[in-house]
């Protein structure tokens, strides 16, 4: 089978939806060595890096390709020409959408990987450019598609009540952390820490700066916490791009008592990314909504003991190996966290459920699940041409 993928996210430096993309091309090519993969995107986008540019930790299978598709003033219309256009010439025999987008007209079996539905139920973290056309565009998307792939169970049922889908339409398939994120020795931390001017004594937060992440609320915990005599060290280190609406999260930050032990590294690598997880005395994600929660996992998957928020999908994705605190509630944040660096015991427990939990999740898995919705929707599109008479 040729299979196509949406290649947009790779156009930009990888977060969520970039590392999904990339790593289940991978994983599907590697399980699947008698079918072929392309990753695709239009010639009027960026240049996406090589896939050995990505990550060259692993080998790359001779099956997957990325490829540029060039687009004139028509073409670059890509989701209503180009895209389709390509479709037919090149004989791709089935599209996966991974960041919420398919052709609005089959040219070949669609599936479509919602990740979340924040657009729509926490409107107001979103700019309303976007919020618009999610209201717009994200219901004619998920009809046109043959199937539904979502993260967790608990977006499925979010993605059942707002969009009107089937049950038997939306597939649970769950992401997993990369490869590349396993404990280090603390020694080994030391270089990137005192690069970025981070102690050894620190709580870690990672992703994009924007509302839902609910930064306020932590830095609020942490100044709670760091005025403790018990902590005169404690910093707090933030490690994620500026994201939309970002200002008052900023302003929050300038006016802290404890600015000055607040950490912004930006965007980091994924080498750097291990270091400060691997090394943090907590990781802490305190936000508001999630489809799955990467971040979590990763830092699980680094022996880090993980705070985070009481949300139908961290429950979901964390399954009891961390502590969770309701998302708006600073005080118990601070308690979460002051009783988790007073007690060696109670970390050092955490770290274990944590690495034993996200080694639950693999790549190979989720790439199994998804190309059994592949065959799914191969097989109801035979189904519907039979019926044709």
């Amino acid at each position: 089978m040729r299979i196509g993928l949406d290649g947009i996210p790779l156009t930009a430096l990888k977060t969520g939806v970039g590392h999904y993309t990339f790593e289940l091309a991978r994983a599907l090519a590697m399980i699947a060595p008698d079918s072929d993969f392309e990753v695709v995107y239009p010639s009027n986008l960026p240049a996406a890096a090589p896939f050995a540019e990505h990550d060259g930790s692993l080998p790359l299978p001779p099956n997957l390709v990325i490829k540029r598709v060039p687009v004139g003033p028509v073409g670059r219309y890509w989701w209503t020409n180009g895209l389709p256009r390509y479709i037919r010439s090149s004989g791709l025999e089935l599209f996966h959408g991974t960041n919420f987008d398919v052709p609005p007209w089959r040219q070949c079996p669609t599936v479509l990987t919602i990740h979340d539905l924040s657009l729509l139920i926490h409107p107001g973290t979103h700019e309303k450019r976007r919020v618009s056309r999610s209201r717009r565009r994200l219901p004619l998307m998920a009809r046109a598609a043959n199937f539904v792939i979502v993260p967790t169970e608990s977006v499925r049922r979010e993605v059942c009540q707002h969009l009107g889908l089937s049950a038997e339409k939306v597939f649970a398939v769950p992401e997993a952390a990369r490869a590349c994120f396993a404990p280090i020795e603390l020694a080994a931390t030391e270089t990137a820490r005192r690069r970025l001017g981070v102690g050894a004594d620190f709580l870690l937060t990672v992703g994009t700066i924007e509302p839902r992440k609910n930064l306020q609320t932590l830095v609020k915990a942490f100044e709670q916490v760091a005025g403790g005599q018990s902590t005169p060290t404690l910093q707090l280190v933030i490690a994620g791009n500026r994201g939309w609406l970002s200002e008052p999260i900023f302003e929050a930050f300038e006016k802290s008592p404890v600015r000055e032990r607040i950490i912004l590294t930006e965007y980091l690598n994924d080498e750097d990314l291990r270091a400060l997880y691997s090394s943090c005395r907590a990781f802490v994600y305190p936000s508001i909504y999630e489809g799955f929660g990467l971040p979590p996992l990763e830092a699980m998957a680094c022996g880090a003991p993980v705070i985070t928020s009481r949300i139908p999908a961290l429950e979901e994705t964390t399954g009891g190996a961390a502590i969770l605190v309701e998302p708006t509630n600073v005080q118990a944040f601070a308690g979460a966290i002051v009783d988790l660096l007073d007690s060696d015991d109670l970390r050092a427990n955490l770290s274990a459920l944590g690495r034993s939990r996200a080694a639950e999740f693999t790549w190979e898995r989720t790439a199994r699940l998804t190309l059994e919705v592949y065959e799914k929707a191969k097989a109801t599109q035979r189904s519907v041409m039979k019926s044709v008479p």
